[in-house]
């Protein structure tokens, strides 16, 4: 055994399980085991940086280790809420959904389409819309009103191939 070997294994030996204590009275058992563990590994990679006494140094760096592994769960667990809100419902029928007015806008005249897009995608109140298709602000309400009653038209089942899709949908792009 080396002495760097030797030095390790007396320092783990003497300081792992009130390191350990240190970590279940912070975090709770299931997770102590994974950060005693990262510690110790962290001080056989830096030996030479270890004082003597090294328990200090070891709940400092226990400490850090810690609070890393707390920082990437809340990470990892705000990223799984993020995902659980985009899959909301089944998303089959989202899919279905989403193809149904894609089917329906394409079935629409260029400047019905265009108008919807407009508001609905680019986000333009009919005010700011009006100015990019280059009307009044009440024609294009106007214009409006009618390429929503033909996305409507256009969104009703046409037979057995086309899938039924949500009837307010159109009116969720006021």
């Amino acid at each position: 055994m080396t002495d760097d070997q030797h030095r390790f294994t007396g320092m783990y030996d003497e300081c792992r399980q009130r390191v350990w204590a240190y970590v279940v009275s912070r975090s709770g058992r299931q997770v102590a085991d994974e950060v005693v563990s990262e510690t110790f590994a962290i001080a056989w990679r830096r030996l030479e940086d270890v004082p003597d006494p090294a328990l200090p140094w070891l709940l400092g760096v226990a400490r850090n280790v810690l609070r890393d592994t707390i920082r990437a769960e809340a990470r990892r667990e705000a990223l799984a809420q993020e995902l659980r809100a985009w899959t909301e419902g089944d998303v089959a029928d989202q899919v279905t959904e989403r193809i149904g007015v894609l089917q329906a806008l394409a079935a629409l005249g260029d400047d019905d389409r265009e108008i919807l897009v407009l508001v609905a995608w680019q986000g333009l109140s009919p005010k700011e819309a009006a100015r990019v298709v280059g009307c009044s602000t009440a024609a294009f309400r106007v214009r409006l009103h009618r390429a929503r009653k033909r996305l409507k038209q256009a969104m009703e089942p046409a037979g057995p191939s086309r899938p039924r899709v949500r009837n307010n949908l159109s009116e969720e792009w006021s």
